[in-house]
């Protein structure tokens, strides 16, 4: 937690706005500072989203946040982190303005947060007419849906493509499970 609220922190600040994003434009692996502060904030609130929380809380139970207390705080503060990253969604990079994109969409999450729900929806309709990264795009996808957009005039062929192949997993991995992890065995393996 300490170390989310630190990057929340430093995300305007002039040292890290001053990262070049013209150097190096040719190498593939530059990345600015800020839009790796971003993209990290993003991996960690999704790991603690709406989606997260009921996968918890249907396999431990309904104390599930109750006990896991780390979860729970940074749930707590995701309109401090929103409010963080939300400058970043009008900024002059497209890296960054989508890499905020992507970590306001599951901080936005947050009950308080509902009527902020409007500069990210408009940010994601580009995103998706413009964008072509697999990862972005099916976060944006899946946090609208959760939302109640419709999404079906926003898909492109990938992304039914991408959605079909993520249902195909998902029936394999629920049919594994329905066994008991034995995949037919009649008992679990030894290992």
């Amino acid at each position: 937690m300490p170390v989310a609220l630190y990057v929340a922190a430093i995300l305007d600040h002039p040292a890290i706005a001053a990262d070049d994003f013209g150097q190096d434009a040719d190498t593939p692996s530059h990345r600015p500072t800020l839009v790796r502060l971003l993209k990290w904030l993003s991996d960690t609130a999704y790991d603690a989203d709406d989606e997260c929380a009921a996968i918890g809380e249907r396999h431990f139970g309904k104390e599930f946040l109750e006990e896991y207390g780390q979860m729970r705080a940074f749930r707590d503060l995701r309109p401090a982190f929103f409010s963080a990253v939300g400058p970043s969604l009008r900024h002059e990079n497209t890296d960054v303005r989508d890499a905020a994109l992507v970590a306001a969409m599951p901080l936005a999450e947050h009950p308080v947060l509902t009527a902020h729900r409007v500069e990210p929806v408009g940010h994601a309709r580009r995103l998706l007419a413009t964008s072509t990264d697999r990862y972005n795009r099916d976060r944006v996808l899946d946090a609208m849906k959760a939302w109640g957009h419709d999404t079906g005039g926003l898909e492109n062929a990938d992304d039914i493509a991408a959605r079909e192949h993520y249902a195909r997993l998902k029936a394999e991995r629920d049919s594994w499970w329905a066994a008991d992890g034995t995949d037919g065995y009649s008992e679990a393996p030894p290992f």
